[in-house]
């Protein structure tokens, strides 16, 4: 990882901003500056230099993993001794990212230097680091790959396990431990197995439901590979499926293949939404798709862009999406499809490209 080239483009955001420094205490922004793993950090960007705070737990970690970044092992807590740190230096304009700063912790910010220097130092600048985040760079693009691919093997290997009277559970577990088999070091996030008509709850973490003789069964998972997630959805069928079934699943195929294809740099976020949007609506089925279309994936597995109506932030090259329009028929069923798509000079590039046709178990 290129962190010395992170730090840069981070100093000329900092400077746009119109503040002396940068308080980072966000964790996957401070991993993504300059390599530091640890549960206790506060990085400052100031003075052409990056400062890492943290406390004794870490000391050997962090000389290790911080590579290029003074590391200060702290003897109270790192956002503190940052604060502490920054006055004396003559810092006076610090800024802050207010969506990922508690009032709690800016309050603590506030308590950490003078009153004579308090008022007017701490200054909201917007997610300058996770905008950065927001385009990928080669080394992350091949981690991501990674963790992509082991996420689609483990969808192929699930297809030889599903079978009716299993629990949902049963099936989460059998599908992180294999992850766990192959090198993960952990799920991106709760692993979503919804069968029959739970199917249709879009966020339905696997129950002791057991899987039906005859329904969707949708699986939504990730792995995390040296930090870095992946995201994909595919929905089978088990038993043969009655009357529209197969019509839905086929439509919400065509509205995500629609997607991925208006993917390309300059186009909006909201073009794409449209684009799976569209496709459901000539349907009728679009009152049945309840979320936005996607979003970026990362060292988070939510991270920018937002994929949804009427959103006008531009894609550019090296941003990697989702792209998961589903239908959910509340009583009924439910399907999605999901792929991770990264967004090249020209198009969009699956970086899932496991099998999305109709399987019917």
């Amino acid at each position: 990882m290129d962190f010395r080239a992170r730090k840069k483009r981070a100093a000329v955001a900092v400077a746009a901003a119109g503040v002396d420094g940068l308080l980072v205490t966000h964790l996957p922004d401070v991993r993504y500056l300059c390599g530091f793993t640890g549960s206790s950090a506060a990085l400052v960007l100031a003075r052409g230099g990056a400062t890492l705070f943290t406390d004794g737990r870490y000391t050997a970690q962090a000389k290790a993993e911080a590579k290029g970044t003074r590391v200060v092992i702290a003897k109270k807590p790192a956002v503190a001794a940052a604060c502490e740190w920054m006055e004396t230096a003559g810092i006076r304009r610090c800024g802050f990212d207010a969506a990922q700063t508690t009032v709690a912790v800016l309050e603590s910010m506030r308590k950490a230097v003078s009153s004579g220097v308090r008022r007017g130092m701490f200054v909201s600048v917007g997610s300058l680091i996770a905008r950065l985040r927001e385009v990928k760079d080669s080394d992350e693009i091949t981690l991501m790959r990674s963790a992509a691919n082991l996420g689609c093997r483990l969808f192929d290997g699930m297809l030889d396990y599903l079978e009716p009277g299993l629990t949902e559970v049963a099936v989460a577990a059998e599908l992180e431990h294999a992850a766990r088999l192959a090198g993960a070091e952990a799920m991106s996030f709760e692993t979503i197995v919804a069968s029959g008509e739970r199917s249709a709850l879009p966020h339905g973490r696997a129950s002791t439901v057991k899987l039906p003789k005859r329904g969707f069964v949708t699986l939504d998972f990730g792995v995390v590979l040296d930090g870095y997630c992946s995201d994909m959805t595919r929905t089978v069928h088990l038993g043969r499926a009655l009357e529209g079934e197969r019509e839905v699943y086929d439509a919400v195929l065509e509205a995500q293949e629609a997607a991925v294809a208006a993917v390309r740099p300059g186009v909006t976020s909201g073009d794409v939404d449209e684009a799976a949007r569209s496709v459901l609506r000539r349907a009728g089925l679009d009152k049945y798709f309840s979320h936005s279309t996607g979003h970026g994936v990362g060292l988070e597995i939510h991270e920018g862009p937002r994929l949804a109506a009427k959103q006008t932030q531009v894609l550019e090259q090296g941003m990697v999406i989702t792209i998961e329009p589903g239908v959910y028929m509340q009583g009924k069923f439910g399907l999605r499809i999901e792929d991770m798509v990264l967004v090249t000079a020209t198009s969009g590039e699956v970086l899932t490209p496991s099998v999305k046709a109709w399987i019917e178990l």
